[in-house]
């Protein structure tokens, strides 16, 4: 007898996909009480190193679903990254003491993706509204004006049942069945030149190549690098007429990663063979249905810039539903994610095939060019630390979404920096984020106490730094202010840098608006009144 087909369930979102973006996206969705249902098609979890680089942003944005410790404690922080030439010699060096952008964090961060997946899905335990089905794929779906209909399907009994839900977000990678189901096509290029990707684990003595290193070597650019957990990873462009059944023996392995490390010593965990890609899709959004990494872009590796682009994402759109679901704020404010996050990502993409041009000079004429120029532009300070202190990576900025006027200006559409700060009266440093809560907050010297807002709106009052005295006056209930040390004295500076007396943060840390505590509060909700033509702008 066939089983009884479950009754069509019904939920706020559906997240289709639970690689990392799929289950960062869910985890934020969890911390701002949504009801989430996550659909892997997979069994198990994802055993393979792939994605293993990450940079200060993605570190700030699992701090903010409180993972961060738990992600932090194995990943490996390079100090340099070194572009060797043909010769072995190095002709260009970003030096990573350096390079602070002030979100509290290392520029750049390695990991292991197997452990960083489990991580962010033990997470999701965390929220009774939340719940992961394993061995879950998407058939179809369709939509009318309030709903997605969705058919899902059990792989181990092979029971397809329905599911309703007010949304769907496809983190379901570069074949995504979402973004097939929605009929959105991918434009961009791909690169005919293949590349073996190698993982291993070594222990330190076997290391011989300790730093992050570009192998400009015309002959056969490569990448290698030490990683978390005691693994390597090392990466070669294959040369015309290689074959992927010759490249992965185990001798030609030890052959291409001998000058890197011990081959004695190093066990290969994964040996692929890949192509890349510069692909976004046309839209990321159709009706209900929204696009989150791979699903919505791809891009050259050069910059380790794929993953994050995805965290940013689901940062950038999981609060934006939240206000939706909730009603404080019209359906149509959420086109301010493609408006916002588009941009940004074709901007990363084209930064990484620019990095990849430099990196890949195919000829020994191109590549003797390349060093020289290299070499003489960074006699120029300005030049030398535009390219040690990593300056060519794009700075999280919006030009156009949803914050005050709808257009950057000054500050506001950029990321707010992230010092250390300590409750007045404790004296115990923090990051920043650590006292802003999930939502919108304000910051300023003379924050005035206040009632309820809608939406909620966390009001942190910032002392300097040799202020000292009670946590908080606390004479009224109503006042919830939170009171704070400016320990590194880069909030107040801010403040006076911007001739503001206020400024509003949005739940992705990105600025709203600036002025008084009456002008920032009043901008949020004279916005979201009028999101129907933040959407209809953003749709132009």
């Amino acid at each position: 007898m066939k089983p009884a087909q479950p009754a069509a369930a019904e939920v706020d979102v559906v997240v289709v996909g639970c690689g990392p973006v799929g289950a960062l996206t869910a985890n934020l969705l969890g911390l701002r009480g949504v009801s989430t249902l996550v659909v892997e098609r997979s069994t198990t979890p994802h055993g393979q190193p792939r994605a293993f680089s990450c940079d200060d942003e993605a570190l700030r944005i699992y701090q903010q679903v409180g993972l961060l410790d738990s992600i932090g404690a194995d990943l490996h922080q390079p100090t340099r990254a070194d572009y060797l030439n043909a010769a072995g010699r190095t002709f260009a060096t970003i030096d990573f003491s350096q390079v602070d952008f002030g979100f509290g964090h290392a520029p750049l961060n390695f990991f292991d993706q197997p452990r960083l997946e489990g991580v962010l899905r033990a997470g999701l335990d965390r929220y009774d509204q939340v719940e992961l089905r394993l061995g879950t794929e998407l058939v179809s779906l369709y939509q009318d004006d309030q709903r997605v209909h969705l058919v899902l399907r059990d792989v181990h009994t092979d029971q397809s049942y329905p599911v309703r839900a007010r949304y769907v977000l496809g983190c379901d990678g570069a074949r995504s069945t979402t973004r097939a189901a929605v009929h959105i096509p991918l434009a961009g290029a791909s690169y005919a030149e293949p590349w073996l990707a190698v993982s291993g684990e070594v222990p330190p003595e076997g290391i011989r190549r300790a730093h992050t290193t570009f192998v400009c070597d015309w002959r056969r650019p490569a990448f290698v690098s030490p990683g978390a957990r005691g693994s390597y990873r090392a990466e070669f462009m294959l040369r015309p007429g290689e074959t992927e059944a010759e490249m992965t023996r185990p001798d030609r392995i030890a052959a291409l990663v001998e000058p890197y490390v011990d081959p004695a010593r190093f066990t290969v965990t994964r040996a692929v063979i890949y192509t890349f890609h510069q692909l976004i899709a046309r839209r990321w959004r159709e009706r209900r249905v929204f696009l989150l990494g791979d699903a919505a872009h791809q891009m050259p590796p050069f910059l380790g810039q794929g993953l994050c682009s995805g965290l940013r994402d689901a940062a950038n759109l999981t609060w934006k539903l939240a206000l939706v679901l909730d009603g404080e704020a019209d359906p149509a404010l959420l086109d301010s994610y493609e408006t916002e996050r588009r941009p940004h990502t074709a901007a990363m993409a084209a930064t990484s095939v620019r990095l990849g041009r430099v990196f890949l000079a195919r000829d020994r004429r191109a590549a003797w060019l390349r060093d020289t120029a290299l070499r003489a532009a960074q006699t120029l300070p300005r030049v030398r630390r535009f390219v040690r202190r990593f300056e060519f990576k794009p700075l999280p900025a919006y030009d156009q979404g949803l914050f005050a006027g709808g257009r950057r200006y000054g500050a506001v559409g950029t990321m707010f920096p992230q010092p250390r700060v300590a409750l007045l009266g404790s004296g115990v440093p923090v990051l920043l984020d650590e006292v802003l809560g999930a939502g919108f907050a304000v910051l300023g010297t003379s924050v005035p106490a206040g009632g309820p807002a809608r939406p909620p709106v966390r009001a942190i009052v910032v002392h300097p730094g040799d202020a000292a005295g009670p946590a908080s006056p606390g004479a009224e209930p109503a006042d919830e202010r939170v009171h704070v040390i400016d320990l590194d004295s880069v909030i107040i500076p801010w403040l006076r840098r911007h001739r503001c007396e206020a400024v509003l943060l949005r739940p992705d840390r990105f600025v709203f608006a600036l002025g008084s505590t009456v002008e920032v509060l009043g901008a949020l909700a004279g916005t979201l009144r009028g999101s129907r033509s933040v959407g209809q702008a953003a749709a132009a």
